[in-house]
């Protein structure tokens, strides 16, 4: 079996269907290749926060990057709520990074600083007491001192998100084949191949999205994706009673009333189980936040890996060798999906790459 399309995106996770939703909607005929269920999908660990507080402290470009994606954000919710008919859950209500002792609140507010002069005043925070956060977040715990509050944050439901995203995609007219792993890929007469069990897809421009997957497909068209795994591990309590308006880094409210707990980070290679042992560290930090949530019952734990690169940056790159072909790769799915969207699609359209995406190359490895 052969099928053509216009630009061909191997990857059906957050980052690919934001990749591929861009491309339809500058009238682009395409497909999703996605592996299926077997992939190490990492938006089913995702935390659902369109973050900006945390993103790019010591790398301006990254910063830049992020704040473009926030500021796009209300309009690529809008635009996918009007063409799905779906809620996505999304608020750029503010987000909270709590501290928990002085020493945190002092190295977070260095952070801030130094993010603030990336960007010549443009990103705004406060650093609040824990008096001031008690107003905004109701039932907080003594053993909170305060916290960085930025203006540019919310959430988001991510897998809202990813459903949509790959709605707005079929509507349309750009196909999803899944169990499509890619086994191999080629050249023909100025086309791209890609060989899978099924079926092969010619195309002609080619967008690696494919998480972890990349380190293996990005050097047969002349790229280098220096991914690994970095897991995270996740607790889902019952549906209580709206509380929390404002997400914090490691506790929010979802839109049904369930809470998400996380923010941990393992380098535990592929190893996809859930441990006692991060579960209690992690549920400790949340009760200490709010101090009932130790009367919630967890009726769900899972673990995801992230997509990391060697400093944790994405990696953007259009390769010299097989012109057409792309390459993305990143752990900010959700924060970035409006800025792959609307931005880098239209950059994989046009055939380049933007100038701010020139600092996010895999070439700043090789010095």
């Amino acid at each position: 079996m052969k099928a053509t399309y216009d630009a061909v995106i191997v990857g059906g996770g957050l980052l690919g269907s934001a990749i591929g939703f861009g491309l339809a909607r500058r009238g682009l005929r395409c497909a999703i290749l996605d592996e299926g269920d077997i992939a190490y999908r990492a938006a089913r660990g995702n935390f659902g926060l369109v973050w900006v507080q945390s993103k790019g402290i010591g790398f301006p470009v990254y910063a830049d990057w992020t704040m473009r994606s926030s500021e796009l954000w209300p309009e690529f919710a809008e635009d996918l709520s009007e063409r799905t008919g779906l809620s996505l859950h999304y608020a750029r209500s503010g987000g909270v990074d709590i501290c928990l002792s002085e020493e945190e609140f002092k190295e977070r507010a260095a952070k801030m600083t130094t993010l603030t002069s990336h960007q010549n005043g443009k990103f705004r925070h406060e650093m609040l007491s824990r008096s001031d956060l008690a107003a905004l977040l109701p039932g907080l715990g003594p053993d909170v001192v305060g916290g960085s509050f930025s203006p540019h944050d919310g959430h988001v439901n991510p897998l809202y998100l990813m459903r949509a995203m790959q709605q707005a995609f079929t509507r349309l007219g750009g196909e999803i084949i899944v169990d499509a792993r890619v086994h191999e890929i080629s050249r023909a007469g100025g086309d791209f191949v890609l060989g899978t069990k099924r079926q092969s897809v010619t195309a002609a421009k080619l967008v690696l999205a494919a998480g972890l997957g990349n380190k293996v497909l990005a050097p047969m068209v002349g790229l280098d994706q220096p991914v690994h795994p970095l897991k995270g591990q996740i607790l889902v309590s019952e549906r209580l009673d709206n509380f929390l308006k404002i997400p914090t880094t490691p506790v929010r409210q979802t839109g049904e009333g369930t809470v998400l707990i996380g923010n941990s980070h393992e380098d535990a290679g592929f190893d996809l189980r859930s441990t006692p042992g991060v579960m209690k560290t992690i549920a400790d930090r949340a009760r200490r936040t709010f101090p009932w949530l130790a009367r919630a019952r967890i009726v769900r734990c899972w673990s995801a890996l992230r997509v990391m690169t060697p400093d944790g940056l994405p990696i953007y790159d259009r390769s010299e060798t097989m012109p057409g072909a792309f390459a993305a790769s990143c752990h900010s799915g959700v924060t970035l999906a409006a800025a792959h969207s609307l931005d880098f699609a239209n950059y994989v359209a046009e055939g380049t790459l933007g100038n701010e995406l020139t600092g996010l190359s895999a070439r700043r490895f090789d010095v």
